[in-house]
């Protein structure tokens, strides 16, 4: 029998796959290139779709001898679910929003409306030229740079006849929908090719019901395209461009300044500090190369986004706003925003632990998926449309169809809920009561905490991790992967033979 160290890809207190098949490793760690994870040999949902399709894949296939690549696939996916995402809000396109249509007809988008509530549809410049709100106030766009800048871009865009029989506001629609699907694009094709073994894996962001119905209510896909390209380029081992691309993401839409938490954590396991701080520095450069001339042009319009967050009250989808119905008590701002704050401490303290105790340390995407999915359980604005936001680090994090399809059922139904919801406020006694829509509510919710709980195991047992079955580290760790563990129990040699 003969003694040989672990693979450096292991890292430490891991176990090498010694079962797994020579044509993906090479002996003595002289590796050959690794073949494409087959998810219908993998997945139960997915062999049992491939019926359909002519079954399992076969010891004869020919792998890669067709012109349709997982990436080609994976983009005719999303451009499918792009096109329901759009067929799915032309009810509130083509007609007009009288006793609740938006609601009734589940179709609600913030983009139509907004065309004509900031003002674009006067040549309004967002952070520039304020506008008249609702309660008659002026006031500026009280949104990020970037999606100011898209705003003002499309609205330019929308001025042209571009399809005909359409009025503006239609226009700045269709025109959004273009820019946010080459942003659901992007974030396929980065997350699929993320993990190179992996890359079908992608296919759940690509047919996400979340994706479909939500990925057109506000800007957020592109965020979220900005946040998969820097989790792309650190699994590369570019931690500068990965600063730089999150942030854009940063820039865009605030929330993947939460990254930064988990992403720390594990450089300082690793002992790569260096690639974090490399990071950091690339982010705050890309954000302030965006920001600070707005700023400085506008302070005003500006910090318009950050006032409006910090002044706003708890949003339909938080748990503080289902404690208000439950408990009949108004809090103030201020408490509200102490409450959120506390929790997200008790957040940040609950990932570390599990970071720098789980006997081995955890992948990048299980540590990133987990402190933003339970951020967003206690933040006070929990928007539909945030689903977008966890959908690439869900899939990263735990590829198994079974537990996806659980979460994305919980976030349909809150889909559902929320604009019934919203029907009975508008129109007392046609929609859902707040006692059924807090049930909704609380299985979005469950459902998140249900994905949070199965990652968590894969953490502390990491055997359980599909992606570390074949003995792999952290394939889109970047620095990460196959580094030191300082915390690890010390490795002894591995017998083989």
């Amino acid at each position: 029998m003969t003694t040989l160290p672990a693979r450096p890809e292991d890292g430490p207190g891991s176990t090498p796959d010694t079962a797994a098949s020579p044509t993906l490793t090479a002996d003595l760690g002289d590796r050959l290139e690794p073949l494409p994870v087959a998810p219908t040999l993998e997945d139960p949902v997915v062999r049992g779709a491939s019926e359909a399709f002519g079954g399992p894949l076969g010891r004869h296939a020919l792998v890669g001898s067709s012109w349709w690549t997982p990436i080609r696939v994976l983009m005719l996916f999303a451009v499918l679910a792009c096109g329901l995402m759009y067929a799915q809000k032309l009810p509130c396109r083509n007609a007009a929003w009288n006793n609740g249509f938006q609601y009734s007809h589940v179709c609600y988008t913030d983009i139509y409306p907004l065309y004509y509530t900031e003002g674009l549809d006067q040549g309004k410049r967002p952070y520039i030229d304020p506008h008249t709100d609702a309660s008659g106030q002026q006031t500026y766009v009280e949104y990020p740079v970037l999606i100011g800048a898209t705003m003002q871009i499309t609205a330019d865009l929308a001025k042209l006849h571009l399809t005909p029989s359409s009025n503006a506001a239609q226009r700045f629609l269709d025109v959004n929908w273009v820019v946010l699907t080459i942003a659901a694009l992007v974030t396929v094709v980065a997350t699929a090719l993320t993990h190179r073994r992996r890359p079908w894996d992608a296919a759940m962001v690509a047919l996400a019901p979340g994706l479909i119905l939500a990925g057109l209510i506000n800007w957020d896909l592109i965020a979220v395209a900005f946040t998969a390209l820097a989790l792309y380029a650190w699994a590369r081992r570019h931690p500068v461009i990965a600063g730089l691309l999150l942030g854009l993401g940063i820039a865009t839409k605030f929330y993947p300044i939460v990254l930064f938490a988990p992403l720390f954590l594990l450089c300082l396991r690793a002992r790569r500090l260096r690639s974090f701080f490399a990071m950091l520095g690339g982010a705050a450069f890309t954000w302030a190369v965006v920001d600070v001339p707005v700023w400085l042009r506008s302070p005003q319009g500006f910090e318009t986004f950050y006032r409006f967050n910090e002044n706003r009250g708890p949003d339909w989808g938080s748990i503080w706003y289902a404690i208000e119905q439950i408990t009949g008590s108004g809090y103030s701002t201020r408490q509200v925003n102490l409450m959120e704050a506390l929790a997200t401490v008790v957040v940040l303290a609950v990932v570390a632990a599990i970071a720098l105790t789980a006997p081995r340390r955890p992948r990048l995407a299980s540590l990133c998926f987990l402190t933003l999915a339970l951020f967003l359980v206690v933040n006070k604005v929990y928007s539909p449309q945030y689903v977008l936001w966890l959908l690439p680090l869900a899939v990263l994090a735990r590829p198994r169809w079974p537990s996806f399809l659980v979460w994305q059922f919980g976030e349909v139904l809150y889909f559902l809920a929320i604009w019934l919801y919203l029907l009975n406020v508008t129109r007392p006694g046609k929609g859902l009561e707040w006692q059924p829509y807090l049930v909704g509510l609380a299985l979005r919710d469950l459902a998140v905490l249900f994905l949070c709980t199965l990652v968590v195991i894969d953490i502390f047992k990491p055997s359980r991790d599909v992606v570390r079955r074949d003995g792999a580290d952290d394939p889109a760790g970047g620095v990460l992967d196959g580094a030191p563990d300082w915390l690890a129990p010390k490795q002894a040699a591995v017998p083989v033979g």
